[in-house]
């Protein structure tokens, strides 16, 4: 399965790892919402990846794990416009700023999140 797991993949260092389930819980081409250190998340599988975005979309304030998930793309239910679950960055309009991602790890049989 393949994960984010460190600084050299991500850019990000966390402060702590958080339990989230277990891979069978995220099926493909879903999103699922979760709090990981009292932050909203959502987390995405595609294939056998895990991946995870903050789950407040950067132009409205909506919840991302509401949106609809395609071809590698979250779409924000408020105005539609895209995002990339694998780096937060926008793929079409109105939004224009990236939205934050975490990095997923699984350890023995659970899913983890760093934040």
């Amino acid at each position: 399965m393949q994960t984010t797991t460190d600084i050299e993949t991500t850019g990000h260092t966390c402060a702590a790892w958080h339990d989230v389930g277990e891979p069978d819980d995220f099926p493909d081409g879903a999103v699922w919402p979760v709090v990981v250190g009292g932050l909203p998340v959502a987390v995405f599988r595609e294939g056998e990846g895990l991946y995870a975005l903050y789950d407040l979309c950067t132009h409205g304030a909506a919840k991302l794990s509401d949106g609809y998930v395609e071809d590698g793309c979250v779409e924000c239910p408020l105005h539609q416009g895209t995002f990339d679950i694998r780096t937060g960055a926008p793929c079409k309009a109105p939004v224009t700023e990236a939205v934050r991602t975490f990095p997923v790890r699984v350890v023995a049989g659970r899913v983890e999140v760093g934040v």
